[in-house]
């Protein structure tokens, strides 16, 4: 799933996404560790892993996107 960052913190590397069906979810440190992701800014576009759904959907992972 492809969202746009709209909050980043670059000292805890959290942050939350607006994905493009509005829905705005939050991210840990957790989601961006095993990436090359080290500096993302409020407007990029990213690709999204996620589990769950509904009440329980959650980010598990953040990478760039590369391919629009």
């Amino acid at each position: 799933m492809q969202a746009t960052v709209s909050k980043y913190d670059g000292e805890t590397f959290a942050g939350a996404v607006l994905t493009d069906t509005g829905i705005e979810l939050p991210f840990t440190v957790h989601a961006v560790a095993d990436t090359p992701v080290r500096h993302l800014r409020v407007g990029q576009r990213v690709r999204i892993e996620t589990t769950g759904s509904g009440a329980t959907l959650a980010i598990t992972r953040v990478e760039f996107a590369t391919h629009l």
